[in-house]
């Protein structure tokens, strides 16, 4: 059987889980969209939002003192200050592995407590990810240059430029919230953890920071999304579950690759079965995640819980059709619903929002084991770290750190460790999410809070509001912002007791 698909982005957001046999390894993908290592990156009209955008010259290596780590590069942020005063409270999104303008579209949430908080709006982006390249066009040439790809080092980006953008604008005192969604959303609670000298208080929207080690099972995540898909049909879910042994079975057959690609409507023939497979992999996947309650266009345009349409397209196919035809056409939903699209690039996708440097990650640091398990409704199977390890080394001449996240950050006994020693930070998730049950699902302490929803999907609580919200996603906000306040009150109020 065809191994399990490891993911990451998204999180945007992907964690890697290597599949167990070599031929059929996947490429590595969060909550962003699939096959970043055949990816053609593609010139796309990038959206018109209310910020400025600025450049800072930031310091390649914060934590060595070799002549080369006080390079300079330029980070891209954007600002608004539409409703800002002097001493008022800086929210910073702590930028995604991806372009910052892609984040900051996709945050709306910000730009509508803006005006109750007298915010300034900052979106930092991430090294290595958008326009902000250490060595230019040279940034992914090699390890020596992706060395300095790394969770900590942006931590320290955000510190550094926080600190100046503060001192710039003579308002040292202004507190500073972090948000971030996903492996933003990871990066959030681990500044306020790391910095809370800098970030008074963060909100870390489905942060999976439980996702390593063996904190939670491995299977954890696909269990996830199958149950996204039988909660809304039991024969939908055992549909996708039998279209694998259906392609797997054509791909025995003398014309496979021209029957699939006639039948999958490719725009180019196929070269491999596997390419199918992962592309009905991915759109399960993605639209398990992206679940939202009104229409959305975040990984693309989808209707109001796309999984619900999915499902109906399965279980109203005629009797007699096969399992793969009607996944077929359940996932042209995901690839195709604004019905603008003749044929399909499934071995070609392109990467509009610059994902790439993902792969670097999930073969250092970021290494969150994957599996199948048979109840999942994709094939069973297992994670071989040391295949993994050997692809890694093969691909960037590195071994991946598998304890690092957790060494660095924590996770183990979370509860009790951060009962006594985080606070002020907010963990949301919606159990439609797979992300959610690598995160934080109950209270920690009275300051470390847990807010969850049983609809919600990948930091939908983020995404613009809208007059079609059910009323759970609008208390779900409504709570958000209530805590924030109560934290930025009680910080000016020990600021005018001192």
């Amino acid at each position: 059987m065809a191994p399990c698909l490891s993911l990451f982005f998204l999180f945007l957001i992907t964690f890697s889980a290597t599949p167990t046999t070599p031929a059929n390894s996947l490429p590595t993908f969060f909550t962003t969209a699939a096959y970043q290592s055949s990816f053609k990156q593609a010139k796309t009209p990038k959206p018109k939002l209310p910020f400025n955008t600025h450049y800072f010259p930031q310091t390649l290596d914060h934590f060595t003192f070799q002549p080369k780590s006080s390079k300079i590069f330029y980070q891209k942020y954007l600002i608004n200050s539409h409703y800002w005063h002097k001493g008022a409270p800086i929210f910073v999104y702590t930028g995604n592995e991806g372009n910052i303008e892609w984040f900051a579209a996709n945050t709306g949430f910000m730009l509508d407590i803006a005006p109750t908080f007298k915010a300034l709006l900052v979106f930092i982006e991430h090294r290595f990810y958008g326009e902000s390249m250490p060595f230019g066009k040279e940034s992914y040439q090699s390890a020596k240059t992706l060395g300095y790809l790394n969770s900590q080092q942006a931590l320290a980006d955000f510190a550094v430029l926080i600190r100046s953008l503060k001192q710039n604008l003579s308002s040292e005192a202004s507190p500073v919230v972090v948000f971030g969604g996903s492996y933003g959303g990871m990066l959030a609670a681990w500044f306020r953890l790391k910095y809370p000298h800098i970030a008074v208080a963060a909100l870390a929207s489905s942060a999976p920071i439980l996702q390593f080690d063996k904190i939670i099972p491995w299977s954890s995540f696909y269990d996830a999304v199958s149950q996204d898909f039988k909660d809304v049909s039991w024969n939908c879910y055992e549909v996708i579950k039998g279209s694998w042994e259906e392609l797997e079975a054509m791909s025995t057959q003398k014309e496979a690759l021209a029957e699939l690609s006639k039948s999958f409507r490719t725009c180019k023939s196929l070269h491999s079965t596997a390419s199918a497979r992962d592309w009905l992999w991915t759109a399960f996947v993605y639209t398990a995640m992206v679940n939202y309650p009104t229409e959305a266009n975040f990984l693309k345009p989808l209707p109001a819980y796309p999984v619900q349409q999915m499902c109906k397209i399965i279980d109203n196919f005629p009797s007699g059709a096969t399992k793969l035809s009607r996944t077929f056409a359940a996932a042209s939903l995901y690839y195709n619903y604004s019905r603008s699209v003749n044929c399909f690039e499934i071995e070609h996708e392109f990467d509009p929002h610059g994902l790439h440097g993902w792969d670097w990650q999930t073969c250092t640091e970021m290494v969150m084991p994957m599996t199948c398990s048979k109840e999942s409704m994709f094939p069973p199977s297992g994670f071989d770290y040391k295949e993994f390890a050997e692809q890694c080394q093969m691909k960037y001449g590195v071994l991946p750190r598998p304890n690092w996240i957790t060494t660095e950050f924590g996770g183990e006994r979370i509860q009790k460790v951060l009962k006594r020693f985080g606070s002020n930070i907010i963990f949301s998730n919606g159990m439609q999410d797979p992300w959610s049950r690598g995160g934080v699902l109950k209270n920690i302490s009275s300051s470390i809070i847990a807010l969850v929803t049983e609809k919600g999907a990948h930091h939908v609580d983020f995404r613009s509001a809208t007059k079609d919200d059910p009323d759970w996603l609008i208390q779900q906000r409504r709570q958000e912002v209530e805590i924030i306040q109560m934290w930025l009150n009680d910080y000016y109020a020990d600021l005018r007791r001192a």
